[in-house]
């Protein structure tokens, strides 16, 4: 059923949002070199790899490393990027990730698949058996500014309290943190 839900909800929003798609692709290419889209190998259900996509918002000389590794993000995001990340529009192309199947809506945030340590500790209590989700639990508890043991222990309780109800709370609180800018790293 969730799966289903997935798809109809990713179709009717990629439908909804393609002409503002376009146009970010578009504001993307006039403010810096490179690419509109950033693909990123990041680790889904079952610990497989697979390309997250998500609009380029950081220079192309960029370390291949989470944020909070970069020690000041802000000297590698573009102009536009940092409005697209403060917006968190950034992440509107994993619409085709989630109808391609890699992630759900909600779930636990795709690690990179350079995050060791956050692999490891998800396995231990299982989170890697789930679809990834374009926002979760941890995302709307504060984002860029828990730790890995914090995400995890929010993940673990995704896990074990899965249904409509929550998932449609925490897409109604991601939409309340995206208005307020809360929980984005910029600097």
């Amino acid at each position: 059923m969730k799966r289903l839900l997935d798809i109809i909800a990713s179709l009717v929003a990629l439908i909804f949002l393609l002409i503002p798609m376009i146009i970010i692709g578009l504001i993307i290419k006039l403010d810096s070199k490179g690419p509109i889209l950033f693909k990123q190998q990041r680790v889904g259900r079952n610990k497989e790899l697979f390309n997250i996509y998500k609009f380029r918002t950081m220079r192309t000389d960029t370390p291949n490393v989470s944020t909070e590794e970069l020690g000041d993000p802000s000297i590698y995001i573009t102009k536009v990027g940092k409005f697209l990340r403060k917006t968190s529009l950034d992440e509107l192309p994993q619409l085709i990730n989630i109808l391609k199947g890699n992630m759900s809506i909600v779930g636990p945030r795709p690690a990179l698949y350079n995050q060791y340590d956050l692999i490891a500790m998800r396995e231990v209590f299982n989170v890697n058996s789930i679809r990834p989700g374009l926002t979760g639990y941890a995302q709307v508890r504060g984002r860029d500014f828990i730790s890995d043991e914090e995400k995890v222990k929010f993940d673990e309780f995704y896990l074990k309290n899965q249904s409509l109800v929550l998932d449609l709370k925490i897409i109604m609180w991601t939409f309340i943190t995206v208005i307020k800018s809360e929980g984005v790293r910029l600097q």
